[in-house]
């Protein structure tokens, strides 16, 4: 009777044993994965069974029973993180059980750039390959509920634009929460140490010149002047007369000609009809935008003109505008270039720089029109 229970205990020890080797030498074999290389996604909620299971359709060699086996006998079952996988031949088991467990996801990335609009924006998240479009369905108002931005109804401009990294299979709200948070950041950050004497009351309308100022600039270094130029047209009381704002108050109707009637055609977002800033941003403005916008230079220059090539002529009274915006059409070619926005219905963009609409000084915090576009 002894002898038959030391064999049969003999015999238990000597499967556990053999149990145990097998599954130290399986935890240790190279994997063999289709292509050379593999990517699966574990959903949230998942087991180590549901894992296992994914693993193996996603064409890499594994017995699904035994990869959860093994997992649960070295405590790793319950630690399987959620999220998109990539995996290259040659990896074992236990290499692929620690990847669950470590949440050693595969990562992606967007680009938000400086200067898009809220609906190119999304447009870029919810056609992205690696995000969940769950924006997709959402109007402007619910998506910006979703975020918790409760009393700004309008979204343009309240996200930063930077390059985000994110889990493949992630949603496209969770990127744009991200974005929102980190422009809340930057600007409260320039906020608390803003020039003294600013006229603008609230970060929000530092927010909204910022745009401005981003849309506006040609060269980097003429960012600050012209910060400069629009905060001095504030302080006086000129209307801002910048073609961006006139543009995206047009919407759909923007063909790409920017002519006389529209700057004369009154919308909430027109600085030619109406003085003050906007009621919303027109894009999303970069940190050296947000940074100019209250840090600007200083000085007294109420104009500027582009100059087509990127660069800016600032100036302090009417006649010097005028001049300067002679010669950016003279070094342009023609007054009659065909990307000039404005003039394309102009009788002389000299004339068009005189009477913009402002009683003698405001033919245009930059009649752009007169020499741009």
């Amino acid at each position: 009777m002894k002898k038959t229970i030391l064999r049969t205990v003999l015999a238990v020890f000597l499967a556990v044993a053999a149990l145990i080797w097998v599954g130290w030498w399986y935890s240790r074999q190279p994997l063999k994965v289709a292509r050379g290389a593999a990517e699966f996604t574990v959903p949230r909620g998942a087991g180590m069974r549901q894992a296992a299971d994914a693993i193996a359709r996603a064409g890499i060699r594994v017995y699904p029973p035994l990869l959860t086996w093994l997992a649960r006998f070295t405590g790793r079952a319950r630690q399987v993180k959620a999220g998109s996988y990539e995996v290259k031949a040659g990896i074992t088991p236990w290499q692929l059980i620690r990847k669950l467990e470590t949440g050693d996801v595969s990562q992606s990335s967007v680009l938000l750039v400086e200067g898009w609009t809220f609906q190119q924006v999304r447009s870029v998240l919810e056609s992205h390959p690696d995000l969940q479009a769950d924006t997709a369905n959402l109007s402007d108002t619910e998506l910006l509920t979703h975020i918790g931005i409760g009393e700004k109804q309008h979204p343009e401009g309240l996200f930063f634009p930077d390059t985000y990294l994110f889990d493949k299979n992630a949603s496209a709200l969770s990127v744009l929460t991200r974005a929102y948070r980190a422009m809340d950041a930057r600007l409260d950050d320039e906020w608390k140490t803003r020039d003294s004497n600013l006229p603008l009351k609230t970060p929000y309308e530092a927010l909204i010149l910022a745009s401005i100022v981003e849309k506006e600039t040609g060269r980097p270094e003429d960012r600050s002047r012209i910060a400069n130029v629009f905060i001095n047209r504030l302080r006086v009381g000129w209307p801002l007369q910048t073609d961006p704002t006139v543009i995206y108050g047009m919407g759909k109707k923007f063909d790409g000609n920017l002519r006389r009637v529209d700057l004369q055609t009154d919308t909430p977002w027109n600085t030619y009809t109406r003085k003050g800033l906007p009621p919303t941003p027109i894009a999303l403005p970069g940190q050296e935008s947000l940074r100019a916008t209250l840090h600007p230079e200083g000085g007294d220059m109420m104009y500027f003109v582009a100059c087509g090539n990127g660069s800016s002529e600032f100036s302090r009274t009417l006649n010097e505008h005028n001049r300067a915006v002679d010669r950016c059409q003279r070094n342009r070619g023609t007054a009659k270039n065909k990307d000039s926005a404005k003039n394309k219905d102009a009788p002389k963009n000299k004339d068009a720089a005189k009477n913009k609409g402002a009683p003698k000084n405001k033919d245009a915090a930059k009649n752009r029109g007169a020499a741009k576009n």
